[in-house]
């Protein structure tokens, strides 16, 4: 583990988007963070106005400029579209700055799965972690550079993952995942998939077939995933339902065991044994509420994974990574 002098000094690329705002939001409270620099990722979005963060940030947000974020911050969080985050990763670590990026450009690792779904990413740097903390924290602990999971994959993987490396999952039979989704899962950018009068009232699939989040969780689950994600109208939060069917002889006992021995001293995964998570419980933290109902005698586990898309989905994994690489409090920052 390394140590930095404190406070840590931070720059954020992107913060005009939903998750750098979010990103902002937290490290501005965080007791053990020096801001050097919030950045967008261009200057025409530097002067676009954020209200919300009127009474939080007194800085200014600021142009890009790679230059400033190589000499004056340790760390950069890169909140910025995928062939920006891929071009400037490399070139920050280069420069000896620890780098959390939020985008996907670096979390395939089988370079002809990478080329498929993020062909910006022309050099994947060897020291990137996956940073699902929960199941990764040792390799996090020693990184130059985290990718942060994709937000549906983080429900899903927190869900499954422990269930999977028990042997409890009948992988053969692939696995299935609804996924509902606030529109802020969509980005700031605006367009008819995401305008009021387009989803007020109404719920409509997206990326059947064809979503760049399955690759990821294929990749850490070692299984075919089905996958298909919805936009509801809701600014934020994420509702996954998963069908699984366990291997001949699985109980409900060995489900709840093997959830409970991955999550006993997990401070940011619940899971709710008396009701199936809701949007509302964990909207604006940085929980993952996990629940599930087993049908022995067909074999068929539904599972429910619900969390924040912009916190434990995006900004707040970041923050957490942090911690864990500067070796303070997870908690630290979060809520």
């Amino acid at each position: 583990m390394n140590t930095y002098p404190v406070p840590v000094r931070v720059a954020i690329a992107g913060a005009t988007g939903y998750a750098g705002q979010e990103l902002l939001n937290l490290l501005v409270w965080h007791p053990k963070v020096h801001i050097v620099a919030a950045m967008s990722s261009s200057a025409e979005s530097a002067a676009r106005p954020l209200p919300r963060l009127a009474r939080t940030w007194d800085g200014k947000i600021e142009p890009f400029d790679r230059g400033r974020l190589e000499k004056e911050a340790t760390f950069v969080f890169l909140a910025m579209p995928e062939a920006a985050a891929a071009e400037l990763a490399p070139k920050l670590l280069d420069a000896g700055v620890k780098v959390i990026d939020l985008s996907g450009a670096f979390r395939i690792r089988d370079e002809a799965m990478r080329a498929k779904w993020y062909p910006a990413t022309n050099l994947m740097p060897g020291s990137v972690a996956y940073g699902l903390v929960e199941h990764n924290r040792e390799a996090i602990t020693n990184a130059s550079m985290v990718a942060c999971p994709g937000c549906y994959p983080t429900a899903a993987l927190l869900a499954l993952v422990p269930l999977v490396k028990a042997g409890l999952v009948d992988t053969s039979c692939g696995l299935i995942i609804d996924a509902k989704s606030g529109i802020s899962g969509a980005g700031r950018t605006a367009s008819d998939r995401t305008h009021f009068s387009e989803n007020h009232g109404s719920m409509a699939a997206y990326g059947v077939m064809g979503h760049r989040h399955v690759a990821e969780m294929e990749q850490e689950l070692g299984s075919e995933v089905t996958f298909v994600p919805h936009l509801v109208p809701l600014d934020r939060g994420i509702l996954e339902t998963i069908y699984v069917k366990t291997r001949p002889g699985t109980t409900n006992e060995a489900i709840g065991d093997a959830l409970a021995r991955a999550y006993k001293d997990e401070p940011f995964v619940r899971l709710t044994e008396e009701a199936l998570p809701e949007i509302k419980h964990v909207a604006g933290t940085n929980f993952c509420d996990i629940g599930w109902v087993f049908d022995a005698a067909s074999r068929r586990l539904i599972m429910v994974a619900c969390l924040d898309n912009l916190v434990k989905g995006a900004a707040g994994q970041a923050v957490q990574n942090f911690n864990v690489m500067c070796g303070f409090d997870e908690r630290m920052g979060l809520r």
